[in-house]
C-alpha cells in the first residue's frame, strides 16, 4: 500500500455554469467532476509522482467509477476503495453568488461514503503509511470518526505523521469533540484563516499558536488563500507569500496545499521549500474549473515558481 494515505468522502461535483444562478429555477450545469476533499488531496499527491493512497466507498456507478478512474489515471492506489452494490456514489451540487462565494447541496452521509466504517482499517491497508492525512468535513457520522481514529493509532504507534485539515463546516463544529480528538494525535496542522483558533477557544490567531504547540503539534501551516500562508513551530514563524493568477475555481485549492506541502515534507523537503511548492500548488488549482482539474505535477509547479 502507500505511504502517504488519507480516508473518507468520494463524491462527483455538478456545478452551476453562471455566478448568481439559483438551485430554485432551472439552469445550466456542468460535469459531473471526481470530487471530495481526501480525494482531491490524494489525487494531488499522486500527480506529483509520490506513493499515494485512499480508503474509502463508492457507488456501484458510473460516478464511483469515474472517480476510481481518475484517481488510478493520477497514480493513486484504489485497492482500498470499497464498490458498494446497493448505495450510491456521494454528490455536491454547487452554485456561486455574484462575489465567487460557494454554496454547496451534499449527498454524502447517505450515500455510499456513510458506509465508511472501523472495519475498513486493517493492518495490509496501512502498513507502508508513513504519513496519515485527515480532513474535518470526512468526520460527518460516529462509523467514519472510528475509523479515523482506529487509523490514526495505528499510524502513530509505528511512528507515522498524522496531518489535520479541519475543513470545518458549520454541520461539523456543532459536534467539534470529534474535530478536538483528532488535533490531540496531530503532527501537522493545516488550517485554514480564522479556523486555527477555533479548536482551542482562542479569540486570535496568536492567542492560539501556543496551546496547539502545548498538545504536541509540531508544525502549523495557516492557509490564506490569495495572501499566502504562514508556518509556526517552536522556533520559528514564517510568511509565505502566493502567487498571482486570475481564480477561476477556488474549490480543491487548499486539499491541493496540503497536499504539496505533505509530499515535500514526508520526503523530507525542507519547511520553506515545500510552503514555496504548496503555495504554487493552491495557485494553479484555482485556475481551473473542477475540483481536481487543478492538480499539478511537479513540472508545473516549478514552471510557476521560476
Amino acid at each position: 500500500m502507500a505511504r502517504i494515505m488519507t480516508i473518507g468522502e468520494i463524491l462527483v461535483e455538478i456545478m452551476a455554469t453562471e455566478r448568481g444562478q439559483s438551485f430554485r429555477a432551472p439552469g445550466t450545469l456542468v460535469g459531473p467532476f471526481p470530487s471530495g476533499a481526501p480525494a482531491i488531496f490524494i489525487d494531488q499527491v499522486g500527480r506529483l509522482g509520490r506513493s499515494a493512497g485512499i480508503i474509502g466507498c463508492v457507488g456501484d456507478d458510473d460516478f464511483g467509477r469515474l472517480n476510481i478512474d481518475r484517481l488510478r489515471r493520477d497514480g493513486v492506489d484504489t485497492s482500498a476503495i470499497a464498490v458498494i452494490a446497493d448505495a450510491v456514489t456521494g454528490s455536491a451540487f454547487v452554485t456561486y453568488t455574484e462575489t465567487g462565494e460557494r454554496h454547496f447541496i451534499f449527498n454524502i452521509a447517505n450515500s455510499a461514503s456513510g458506509r465508511l466504517s472501523a472495519s475498513s482499517i486493517t493492518k495490509p491497508v496501512l502498513a507502508d503509511c508513513t504519513w496519515f492525512h485527515v480532513m474535518g468535513s470526512s468526520l460527518f457520522s460516529p462509523g467514519i470518526t472510528a475509523a479515523v481514529r482506529k487509523a490514526i493509532s495505528m499510524v502513530k504507534r509505528r511512528g507515522g505523521v498524522i496531518s489535520f485539515d479541519p475543513n470545518i463546516r458549520p454541520e461539523i463544529l456543532r459536534g467539534r469533540e470529534a474535530l478536538r480528538s483528532i488535533l490531540e494525535q496531530t503532527d501537522v496542522f493545516l488550517p485554514s484563516g480564522d479556523e486555527v483558533a477555533l479548536l482551542v477557544d482562542a479569540q486570535t490567531e496568536a492567542e492560539a499558536i501556543e496551546p496547539l504547540l502545548a498538545l504536541g503539534i509540531r508544525e502549523i501551516v495557516v492557509k490564506r488563500g490569495s495572501a499566502g500562508c504562514t508556518y509556526y513551530d517552536r522556533s520559528c514563524r514564517l510568511d509565505v507569500p502566493a502567487f498571482a493568477v486570475r481564480e477561476v475555481d477556488p474549490t480543491g485549492a487548499g486539499d491541493c496545499f496540503c497536499a504539496t506541502y505533505a509530499a515535500c515534507r514526508e520526503e523530507g523537503k525542507a519547511v520553506d521549500h515545500s510552503l514555496r511548492y504548496a503555495c504554487a500548488s493552491g495557485a494553479i488549482a484555482v485556475t481551473r474549473k473542477g475540483p481536481m482539474e487543478g492538480t499539478a505535477s511537479f513540472a508545473e509547479l516549478e514552471t510557476l515558481i521560476g
